[in-house]
């Protein structure tokens, strides 16, 4: 009994330290959003500025244009996620179902290629988009965001469906439905939370994603959200500390919004007392 409380209490206080490395950072950030240039200065650094103040985003929208970049990180991010989960449904509906040696390679694959950095495919990448003439193009942008996040989105979606017992579409095969009627009216509801979740990997994989942006757009009013906050650093290595904290803190708010509004989407149980036993 003493053992299993122990053990209890050892991984609480393991939860709780994982959760104030994970929260440090973002309160920091938001501190340091907040403070004035005097106190970024200080050498003493509290955690609650002693006198807030909104100039720091003031100023991050007077130097860089924020919204603009925003936009196109925005709209990169939900072609990348609509893109991605379209394609990848149906073909992990098909690799989860029949289970060949070709599904099973395909699988194995995917867990592969999630191995190989970014920097091998980016010069491939960037032939390719430039003899298609989509170098510095949101069009490609999306592209590549959708090869990129399609293996690991394929993967999770081939878990969400084999979590959907087989006994339901049997079922309803028997009461005369036929395939596209089962797949739509069956399978496809119990998905939504897979499918919502992999929607929101997707989106927030290209949403944060630095390198590619960085590579393939060229001009100003191509650039996404990622490639403007690194104006705020000088060419000596010097940031504008305040401002690029205001605009960072900024950048995540959507994530933070959107996965607050779908979470409870994203729960398990969802099956539970589908099948009869």
């Amino acid at each position: 009994m003493r053992t299993s409380t122990s053990g209890r209490v050892g991984q609480y206080a393991a939860l709780l330290a994982y959760l104030v490395f994970l929260a440090f950072p973002f309160l920091w950030l938001v501190s340091t959003a907040f403070k004035s240039p005097r106190e970024l200065g200080s050498l003493h650094p509290t955690w609650i500025p002693r006198d807030p103040t909104l100039d720091n985003f003031r100023q991050a929208f007077d130097e860089q244009p924020l919204l603009r970049a925003a936009g196109n990180s925005l709209l990169a991010a939900l072609a990348a996620a609509v893109i991605a989960v379209l394609i990848a449904t149906p073909l992990a509906y098909v690799m989860a179902r029949h289970r060949t040696r070709l599904a099973k390679a395909a699988t194995g694959w995917v867990v592969v290629s999630q191995a190989f950095p970014l920097v091998l495919v980016i010069i491939p990448l960037f032939l390719v988009l430039k003899n298609l003439r989509l170098i510095n193009s949101l069009v490609g942008l999306v592209m590549v965001y959708v090869v990129w996040a399609l293996p690991f989105a394929l993967w999770m979606l081939v878990g969400y469906v084999r979590a959907v017992p087989t006994e339901l579409e049997e079922a309803a095969a028997v009461d005369g439905a036929g395939r596209l009627r089962t797949l739509v009216s069956v399978t496809a509801p119990l998905l939504a939370p897979g499918i919502v979740a992999t929607a929101l990997f997707a989106f927030i994989t290209a949403w944060n994603e630095f390198f590619f942006a960085l590579v393939l757009l060229k001009t100003a009013d191509k650039q996404t959200l990622p490639v403007v906050l690194t104006h705020f650093i000088g060419a000596e290595g010097v940031a504008d500390l305040g401002p690029l904290a205001a605009a960072a803190f900024l950048a995540t708010l959507p994530s933070l919004v959107i996965f607050a509004i779908i979470q409870r989407r994203i729960t398990g149980g969802m099956l539970t007392g589908a099948v009869k036993s």
